[in-house]
């Protein structure tokens, strides 16, 4: 089959795709296996397709991801993320917990709970979806959410190369390059990207190197066969949280070294995270309407971490397999399966000698077990009803071996629970729905909870268990040029699980607790204004201008700290309003921008609600011009972050010992790039 070399049409280079084009509406939802549009789909779902990535300045997901109402993703420093979905970030002092991640259908997130979500470069991710509130059903244990990520593909029966840079403050540095070839019978890509900066404070620089090779090959006309490899190099320094004097009197500078407590730049604290991770999976088309999809996964990690308290050094494998079939009629769908997870990890933990492990102090050996059996219903009912019901039964073990003196064993079973999800969709017309549902969370806590760095296996800390109800609309009007979404909910959450520090320990480490209940009430709505243009009546042929915004009065219930009553306070690390709004547009001769604006209200830092972090208002802008020379597709861009210059904590550490909360993020800073593609088109 011969290859002819040509360049983009002009319409593809220069005008934005449909799927560019359009707002989460007219996208269709993955998520619990509906492959419907958005609007007709009874959940609260948020969507963030390529082109929303691409917003920024190419470097993080972060600001993609903090777009979708509810949604709050924090950087404690470079490459340091922490997600909460509808919640705060009381379990998670640091990485992503309570968030169950998956990778083209497979688990991402291990066993015990915890997900390197900063291993992925933002060019690895063509779509990802955010299920809010418990999953529930076919995704099992968890009370804060599901975020499903799908990686690029190329486009049919072409081969592609694509290359990209950026270069920006503070030391930044990224190139990116793919190569994608499709053909009918298969779609093969590899991808490297590599990023690296010097941070804007002490002792946060950072360093990725990703390297990502998929294939997904049509073996005859039932089976499809795919194959995912990944292996992330990354190392972050960790600079520590500041006092309220130090982060308004230097707000760049490292936690310092204070009495008996060392700094993080004398004891060089860093993070240096090696893994490889591996999937297969075969779609089998049965018949008409029985299919199945089974895969198996495995990942083995190194992990180093030298803090300002200890050395930790880890070795994590885990494997697993989660397979799912399907029945399909006229009207009704059915969906059932299971997935099952089994992980071992050394840990040894050493003294810190300036960045070097020194004498051994603690040696044990975790082996987490996790797994579910799930089914699902979705019935198309008369009157324009949609009717989905699902189950799940979820089962959690984790085993602990302690060899250093005194040797010990201790064994975790949580008792199975069951996790039912109901939920109904009326299709008011054409046009909008509107839904309610029920979901009820079950989450165990994971490994980094139940062994935190105070070094103590806990033996009596319980599983959170929460109920969701959720009433929403989404839709659009005035002949397709406003849509909207908006959603209430009430999520009652029991055993809530919290951060505390040990104050009787050099280095205050953290520990965990069941803090009682709380009362989540929330409001989200997102909101785009997009008229038609005749493209040849105009020299702007695109223009969008949308907003979200996200209320939540979430609350302590029952909760004793100690001897203080501290029910009905805010909920720590929480902020009860966040607005984002942005204007796109772009023109038919390839200019383009993007502009985007948040307001985060302040945040309670302590459970007490004492201390809190101010509000601020952050602006971020991207330019570029896509243009075609030498017969090549090529964009220009460039723009900045924080243009207002505020000073703000984009990462608290919450209820910290000596009110060391404040993690500086980087003030006004700015970036320029330039990106190209080569695409070899297949003639039959």
């Amino acid at each position: 089959m011969p290859l002819t070399l040509r360049a983009q049409k002009k319409d593809s280079l220069i005008l934005p795709s449909a799927d560019s084009a359009t707002l989460l509406n007219e996208i269709t939802t993955q998520a619990y296996e509906y492959g419907r549009p958005l609007k007709d789909v009874p959940a609260s779902i948020g969507i963030i397709a390529q082109k929303d990535f691409e917003r920024f300045s190419s470097t993080s997901i972060l600001p993609a991801l903090n777009a979708i109402p509810g949604v709050r993703m924090e950087e404690r420093s470079p490459g340091s993320y922490r997600l909460a979905v509808r919640g705060s970030s009381l379990r998670s002092p640091f990485g992503v917990r309570n968030v169950k991640v998956y990778w083209n259908d497979l688990p991402f997130t291990d066993p015990g709970g915890n997900t390197y979500l900063n291993l992925f470069d933002f060019s690895n991710v063509q779509k990802a979806e955010i299920i809010k509130g418990p999953g529930a059903s076919l995704y099992g244990a968890g009370t804060g959410g599901v975020l499903l990520l799908k990686s690029q593909n190329s486009g049919y029966d072409q081969t592609r190369l694509d290359a990209a840079i950026v270069h920006g403050s503070f030391g930044l540095n990224r190139f990116n390059a793919s190569w994608h070839s499709s053909s009918s019978k298969q779609n093969i890509s590899v991808q490297y990207s590599h990023q690296q900066s010097n941070g804007y404070r002490q002792q946060s620089a950072m360093q990725r190197d990703v390297i990502i090779a998929s294939g997904n090959f049509s073996i005859d006309t039932k089976r499809t066969i795919s194959v995912n490899v990944l292996y992330g190099h990354l190392n972050y320094e960790t600079p520590g949280a500041l006092t309220k004097t130090e982060f308004d009197l230097d707000p760049s500078q490292a936690r310092p070294t204070v009495g008996q407590s060392k700094g993080a730049v004398s004891q060089k604290a860093a993070i240096t995270n090696n893994t490889i991770y591996s999937s297969v999976s075969q779609e089998y088309q049965i018949n008409p309407r029985w299919s199945n999809r089974t895969g198996l996964y495995s990942t083995f990690t190194r992990f180093n971490n030298p803090t300002t308290r200890n050395y930790e050094r880890r070795t994590e494998l885990s494997y697993g397999a989660r397979s799912v079939t399907k029945f399909t009629s006229t009207i009704m769908k059915l969906d059932f399966g299971g997935e099952f997870q089994q992980g071992f990890s050394p840990i040894k933990v050493y003294d810190n000698n300036q960045g070097t492990s020194g004498s051994l102090q603690t040696d044990n050996e975790i082996m987490s077990t996790t797994g579910m059996f799930f089914v699902q219903t979705d019935f198309t009912l008369p009157a324009g009803f949609f009717l989905t019901t699902g189950l799940s039964y979820n089962f959690y073990n984790i085993d602990f071996s302690q060899y250093s003196n005194p040797a010990a064993h201790e064994n975790r079973d949580f008792k199975p629970v069951l996790s039912p999800r109901i939920a109904l969709l009326k299709q008011v017309s054409s046009s909008v729905g509107i839904y309610g549902s029920f979901s009820h969370g079950f989450s165990p806590p994971t490994v980094a909870e139940l062994y935190p760095s105070r070094s103590i296996f806990d033996k009596d800390l319980s599983a959170e268990r929460g109920n969701n109800y959720e009433v929403g609309i989404k839709g659009n009007a005035v002949h397709n040029v406003i849509k909207f979404e908006l959603a209430a909910y009430l999520f009652k959450l029991n055993n809530a699980i919290a951060s505390r520090r040990d104050t009787t320990i050099q280095g205050d480490p953290e520990y965990f607790v069941n803090a009682g209940t709380t009362n989540q009430k929330g409001l989200e709505a997102t909101v785009a204004w997009q008229p038609r243009l005749v493209e040849a009546a105009n020299v702007i042929n695109n223009i969008r201008l949308w907003t979200s915004y996200t209320y939540a009065h979430y609350r302590f219930g029952n909760y004793l700290k100690d001897v203080d009553d501290l029910s009905g306070n805010r909920l720590t690390g929480t902020t009860p309003h966040i607005i984002v709004a942005g204007f796109d547009f772009s023109t038919r001769k390839g200019l383009y921008a993007n502009i985007t604006f948040t307001y985060t209200d302040r945040i309670p830092l302590d459970d007490a609600n004492k201390s809190f972090a101010t509000g601020y208002s952050l602006l971020a802008c991207r330019m570029g011009y896509k243009i075609k020379l030498w017969r090549l597709p090529m964009e220009f861009f460039g723009g900045g972050d924080n243009l207002l210059d505020v000073k703000y904590s984009l990462g608290n550490d919450l209820n910290a010992v000596g009110g060391r909360y404040y993690n500086a993020a980087s003030p006004r800073n700015y970036f320029v790039g330039f990106k190209t593609s080569l695409v070899s088109q297949h003639n039959n």
